[in-house]
Parts: structure tokens; C-alpha cells; sequence
């Protein structure tokens, strides 16, 4: 939802520090349906099932990073924050109760709840919420696949920029109860506890539960007001996760699988300050005078109470059932209700009122955000799937998702923003919101492959999305009463041809085209007399091409790819064209120029292993004109596509796009030391490197707009011995302090240095 664009994006003010929790401590075991095993290749061949199809993915036409449990915990992934850290081309910029998450400068740039993402994260093989409740933690995790480019023509929900599957352990029949038990403890008082036990309950049916939980101190020293102690809450977390799956295989044919997941993850707070805190000095009307609120990003002061709550429930219901042609339906159900609670000090400081600027001090100012907001999403997805071992093989589907946001009566949604010399409580300071915003998006899709040598091989994919969103919602602006009811529908055709060649058994060559869609949604109307039209859908057309290929007997992979994106009415929040004191979305013109090349390797050579991963990227904006409503000045009609330029209505041609740095890597290398008596030393070392990125098209750094760029180091020293492990880790070892995201003119921290020490115990 928008309101004016002084409180743009309000509604998804925070950002998470995560801790350094447990992953996923043990490998997905033997027999699960997501990894799988070359017989007679000591490469272990990774398997991709997020295409609903069985691919190696060495010869597989995609781009895609698969992380195994084991590989999370060795990289320090405990969330999905983490990611951007381990994996080439994702940046993740993260506000807590929503997110940026990109791939390859392309999902998501806004942060608003009609604003839907580019970049689908499923956990399961349902998509998860699309708005809120990002901070769900990774425990039992057998696998993450992460797919880039658009998605749609095989599975699920549409994508522009990719999509996630974090899939966890199946229950196993005729495995035996085995799981296991962890726990760690750390700096800020970190302790963390997660485990796992499959049970086998008959020839036919089995079950595993899975459990994590974490309490950690927060990261930041606050100051209240005229120095005193602070009493609100500093970002201490406290939150506890759990997971109950069930598998019942009566036939060989039929497979019923369900997991439930219930979570509760009290985040404490969101603490975060101007980004004028960051520079040593201030330029004023009365020149440059020292900063008197210059400061560390941990070191802050706030005046208000804050809250981070988040709690839902997810069901999974997966059916599968093989005809005795070999032909396979599937059925994948899912439902998740939850209720996200935030309250946030909006201007980020300890000033108990609001004062106009002078000629030498700037304004003070004393504003609260608080919400509270359930979300509801029942999703529905079939499959044919022809067998995977003859030459034409096809896939049908259909897709439904229903979402629904409430934003809870009476007015649960309070944006306070008195002006100068005003009080908190001041009708006409205060922008309140009540109502619902039901989602629908319906699809059918399809996937045809055939080989035209045994070598080669063409597929062609095509999708039909049909996505409406609707607006039923009350609002309270400045004590002007309005009424929201509106609707936008988006239809779209997307599709995806590619071809592979296999020149060898070591070596494979691909290339393909492909279009994505995201669809558009509403801006809110404002008391001026403006109409409010909807923002439009945007549109991708990805072109890419790639070779993969093994070494060394298979104990070398590599995979290079090239990709050029033409990206179309990029969603953005601006002034509005004929009145920029509001702020609406619109839809950049013209077509926005993505491109790049990537690089990923992993290295086995006896006791070594070494992993990396490179993208660069150049982006470039359309001639597009639009009025930075933060600089004040004149707010003179500037229209998009003509403008005219002026010192206010800015051509942005040939700016970077939102949230693309042009560089991103990753490493991570392990050697592993075998004593006589079996037991193993292993040291292990990950770096990952994010360039500076723009957080606005505006490129404006006086106002925070670049987030510099973030080198995070991590290590550890695991021991083993028999079904013990105790590892000593750590992470950003530097202790670097960087802004994370920028919302609302406020500053974000990444997680500071920590460490600690972690003890498993399997069975």
C-alpha cells in the first residue's frame, strides 16, 4: 500500500540481523527423493528436481546453484539473508518484514505489499508468502536449488528473475529411526538448539519431526532520550521453529507426503537510524558544521518502543502417482496462514518532539510506525510428467494461487508523522489503514523436449497467467477519510525455447530464450482530487548461453554462462507525474539493458575442496524523467517519458539499475585431515564479496542512496569423532559494519562479527 512519498514503504520498515545459528548439520541421507548419485562416477552428479523432472544438471539448459545440507552449514547459510553470501548473482536487501531478493538485478526493488516479487522462493515445492514473513530459519534442509533467469514454463508460480527451492528431509520407509541433535553457543549470548528423528511406523508409512530454536542478546547499544538508558527492546531474538512430515507409500505407484510448519520468531526489533549519521559533517544553510550525530551503525538512539513478531503455520500436501505407462501426476497443495507484528521508531532517533530546521542544526523529528497484519495463501498445482527416459517427453500443468492481506480493524496500520512543533496523535500527522487486498493468479502451462540426436536435444515451454488484485480498504489520511475499492487484472503469455548439446560425456552446451512476467497491482488514492491509476506488469526477455563441463575424472566442475536481458516497465515508486508531492508507483518506459556473464567451479582433488562463483553485471535505464521528492524544491509536473528535464525532473538515462552491484563472487575452500584412528580435523575458510549497489534510481549519495559494498569472511574448524562433530566457527571475521538496506531515509546494519562454538551428536 502507498501513502505519500515522505513515508514511502513504511509498511515494510525493518531489517533482520540474523544470528549465526546452526544450519542444516547433516546431509540429506540416502534414499531421499532430492539428491542422487551417478553409479560408477565419483563425481556425485548433482540432480535437479525443481523442473518437477529428475535432471542432472550438468546437462540440464539452466543456471542454477545447488547448495546440499551439508554445504549450508559449511557456508554459514542460515537463512535465506545468507545466500547472497555463498551463491554468485543474489543480492538480498532485507527489511524483515519483507525483502529485496534479486538475481541478476532483476525481483524486486519496492517495498510494498502490492508490489509482488520477481524471484519465487518455494519451501517444499509450494510458494511461499510473497510479501512478509521472510525470516523463516533453514533447519533439516536436505537442499537448496537456486534457479536464474525467468521460470514458469514447468513448474508453479511465473518469475522474472529466478526462483528458490529449499527443500527439506523426507521422512524415510524402512530407514530406521536415525536424526540428530545439535546445539551451539556464541557472543551476544547465542544459543541455539535444532534436531531432527525419523520414525518408522510401519512397512508403508513413516514420519520425521524436526525442531530449531535460538535466543540471542541484540547487536545494538541504544541511547534514549537526553542520554538516559533505553527500555525498549535492542533486537534480542527469540524465536522457535518445528516441522512434522508424514509419508505413507501403500503402492509403489502412490506417494502421499504432508509436512506442517509452525513457527514463532520473535525478533525483538528492527533497530535502525538516519543515514545522516554516517557522514562526519553536515552541509547546512549556514554552511558546513560538524555532525553532532555522527555515529557507528550499532551505536543509535531511539525513543520509542519497537516489536518484530512473526508467526504462521504452513501445510504441504504432496501426491504422486505413477500410471502403467510410466506417465506420473502430481498433486501439490499448500496453505499458510500468519500474523506479522511491527513497531518501529520511523525517524530513528531519541528527539521527544519535532523541530524545523535552522540555518546552522537540522530538523528533529518524532515519528512511530506500528502494524499488525495477517496473510493468508492457499496454492494449487497439478502435473502430468511423461517419463524421463524417451526421446519426446512432455509436461502439462495448472497453477492457482489465492493470497490474501488484512490489515486488521480498527486501523492497525498508523503511520505518525506530526509536523514541526506538532505532537504524536495529531490527526493531522497521522495516516492510518484498515481493509484487505485479495491476490489471484491462475495458470496453464506446458514443456515439450525432444531429442533430435541422442546428443541433442530442443525444448520449447509455453505459460498463460491470468493475475487479478483487488483493493477493499479504508484509509485515514490527515484526518481526511477515503474509500479503496479497485481492481487490476494482468494477463500475460511467457515461453522458453532451448537447445543442449552434449559433445561428450564431460562437456555440454546450451542456450535458450525465454520471457517472464510479474503483474501489476494499485496505488491508494490521496485526498488532492488525483486519480490513482494502477502500476502495469512488468515483462523479461532473457537470452543465454552456457557450457558445463568436468575435469579431472569428474573432480573438477565448471559451468560458464552468458545472459542479456531486456527488462520492461520496471515498477518504481517516484513523485507522481502531474503532482510529485505524492508518491505512486509507475512503470519505468522503455526497456531497461541487463547484462553479464557468470562463473561457478568446485575442485575435489584428494583432501582439498574449493568452490567459487563470479557474476558481473552492467544495467542501463531508458530515457525516463522522474522528480526526487526527498531534495524538496519544485514540485513541477514532470512527466515520465518526456519530463522536461530540469534541475528537479531528472533524465535518468544510463543510470545502474535498483539493487544490481556489477560484481558479486564467493569462495569457500576445506581440507580435511584424517587421523589414524578415524577421527577428522577440518578447517574450512568461505569469502563472498557484494559491489556497492544503488538502493535508488535517483543515484543520490547525499541522501544514502549507496549502500557500499560488503565483503563478509567466515570460518571454521570442525573435529569429528565417530557421531560426534564439534566445530568452532565464526563469521564476518572483520567485523564489517555495513548499511544492509536503506528504507524510509533509515539506515539498516548487517550482523556484526560473531562466533561460537557448535556440538552434533547423530544417531
Amino acid at each position: 500500500m502507498k501513502s505519500c512519498a515522505w513515508l514511502l514503504s513504511a509498511s515494510a520498515l525493518a531489517f533482520t540481523s540474523s544470528g549465526a545459528a546452526i544450519a542444516q548439520t547433516v546431509p540429506a541421507p540416502v534414499g531421499t527423493a532430492t539428491t542422487a548419485e551417478a553409479p560408477g562416477d565419483s563425481s556425485q552428479d548433482i540432480v535437479v528436481t525443481a523442473l518437477r523432472r529428475n535432471d542432472k544438471l550438468s546437462q540440464t539448459p539452466i543456471a542454477a546453484s545447488v547448495l546440499s545440507g551439508a554445504d549450508l552449514a559449511n557456508k554459514g547459510v542460515v537463512n535465506i539473508d545468507a545466500l547472497q553470501f555463498a551463491v554468485p548473482s543474489v543480492v538480498v536487501n532485507n527489511f524483515g518484514q519483507g525483502l529485496e531478493f534479486n538475481i541478476r538485478g532483476i525481483g524486486k526493488a519496492e517495498h510494498n505489499s502490492q508490489t509482488t516479487t520477481g524471484v519465487i522462493t518455494y519451501r517444499d515445492g509450494v510458494p511461499t508468502f510473497p510479501g512478509y514473513f521472510q525470516e523463516e530459519p533453514y533447519f533439516d534442509i536436505a537442499n537448496i536449488q537456486i534457479l536464474r533467469g525467468p521460470q514458469g514454463t514447468s513448474v508453479g508460480q511465473n518469475s522474472t528473475g529466478g526462483a528458490v527451492f529449499a527443500n527439506t528431509n523426507d521422512p524415510i520407509i524402512g530407514g530406521g529411526s536415525h536424526g540428530y541433535l545439535a546445539a551451539s553457543y556464541g557472543n551476544y549470548n547465542d544459543l541455539n538448539g535444532q534436531g531432527a528423528v525419523n520414525l518408522p511406523i510401519s512397512d508403508t508409512f513413516a514420519a520425521r519431526v524436526a525442531f530449531s530454536g535460538e535466543r540471542r542478546d541484540g547487536f545494538y547499544h541504544i541511547t534514549g532520550p537526553g542520554g538516559a538508558a533505553y527500555t525498549g527492546n535492542n533486537g534480542s531474538v527469540r524465536s522457535i521453529a518445528g516441522r512434522i512430515s508424514f509419508l505413507w507409500k501403500p503402492t509403489d505407484r502412490l506417494s502421499i507426503l504432508s509436512k506442517t510448519d509452525l513457527d514463532y520468531l520473535d525478533m525483538g526489533a528492527y533497530p535502525a537510524d538516519p543515514f545522516t549519521n554516517r557522514s562526519k559533517t553536515l552541509t547546512l544553510a549556514g554552511g558546513t558544521v560538524a555532525n553532532p550525530n555522527y555515529r557507528d551503525l550499532f551505536d543509535i538512539t531511539a525513543n520509542m518502543p519497537q516489536e518484530a513478531r512473526d508467526k504462521f503455520v504452513r501445510t504441504v500436501l504432496k501426491i504422486d502417482y505413477q500410471f502403467a505407462g510410466g506417465v506420473k501426476f502430481r498433486s501439490i497443495s499448500g496453505f499458510q496462514t500468519g500474523n506479522t507484528l511491527y513497531r518501529a521508531d520511523l525517524d530513528g532517533t531519541n528527539a521527544t518532539a519535532n523541530v524545523a530546521a535552522t540555518p546552522t542544526a537540522p530538523a528533529q523529528k518524532n515519528y512511530i510506525f506500528f502494524d499488525t497484519t495477517t496473510e493468508t495463501q492457499f496454492s494449487q498445482e497439478f502435473n502430468l510428467i511423461s517419463p524421463d527416459n524417451q526421446r519426446f517427453t512432455w509436461l502439462v500443468g495448472a497453477f492457482g494461487l489465492w493470497n490474501t492481506y488484512f490489515w486488521l480493524p480498527p486501523y492497525q496500520f498508523v503511520i505518525d508523522a506530526p509536523g514541526a512543533g506538532q505532537p504524536l496523535g495529531t490527526a493531522a500527522g497521522q495516516y492510518t489503514l484498515q481493509g484487505r487486498n485479495p491476490e489471484r493468479s491462475l495458470a496453464v502451462f506446458g514443456q515439450v523436449g525432444f531429442k533430435i540426436t541422442p546428443r541433442l536435444t530442443v525444448d520449447l515451454g509455453g505459460r498463460y497467467t491470468a493475475s487479478q488484485s483487488t483493493n477493499h480498504v479504508d484509509i485515514n489520511q490527515n484526518g481526511l477519510l477515503l474509500r479503496d475499492d479497485q481492481q487490476i487484472k494482468s494477463n500475460n503469455f511467457s515461453y522458453k525455447a532451448s537447445l543442449g548439446w552434449v559433445i561428450d560425456p564431460n562437456n555440454y552446451l546450451y542456450g535458450f530464450v525465454a520471457t517472464g512476467f510479474r503483474p501489476g497491482g494499485i496505488n491508494v488514492p490521496v485526498g488532492s482530487g488525483l486519480a490513482t491509476p494502477p502500476f502495469q506488469p512488468e515483462k523479461v526477455r532473457s537470452y543465454e548461453a552456457g557450457w558445463k563441463a568436468n575435469f579431472a575424472g569428474g573432480r573438477i566442475h565448471t559451468t560458464i554462462d552468458a545472459f542479456y536481458n531486456d527488462y520492461e516497465n520496471f515498477q518504481v515508486i517516484v513523485g507522481y507525474p502531474t503532482l510529485p508531492v505524492f508518491g505512486f508507483e509507475i512503470n519505468v518506459p522503455g526497456t531497461t539493458k541487463i547484462y553479464g556473464f557468470e562463473a561457478e567451479a568446485d575442485f575435489k582433488l584428494g583432501s582439498f575442496t574449493f568452490d567459487a562463483g563470479i557474476n558481473a553485471l552492467h544495467s542501463e535505464l531508458a530515457q525516463f524523467y522522474a522528480l526526487d521528492t526527498r531534495t524538496g524544491g519544485s514540485f513541477a509536473p514532470c512527466s515520465p517519458t518526456t519530463g522536461p528535464a530540469t534541475a528537479t525532473c531528472l533524465n535518468l538515462k544510463g543510470r545502474e539499475q535498483t539493487y544490481a552491484p556489477n560484481l558479486t563472487f564467493n569462495l569457500g575452500a576445506s581440507y580435511e585431515h584424517r587421523f589414524a584412528s578415524g577421527d577428522t580435523l577440518t578447517p574450512r575458510v568461505n569469502f563472498g564479496h557484494i559491489a556497492a549497489q544503488w538502493a535508488t534510481l535517483f543515484e543520490n549519495a547525499a541522501q544514502g542512496d549507496r549502500l557500499g559494498e560488503r565483503n563478509i569472511l567466515g570460518a571454521q574448524v570442525a573435529f569429528q569423532h565417530k557421531s560426534w562433530t564439534v566445530t568452532a566457527y565464526g563469521t564476518n571475521l572483520t567485523d564489517q559494519h555495513y548499511v544492509a538496506a536503506l528504507n524510509s531515509g533509515l539506515d539498516f546494519a548487517g550482523p556484526p562479527r560473531q562466533y561460537g562454538v557448535k556440538v552434533l551428536k547423530t544417531f
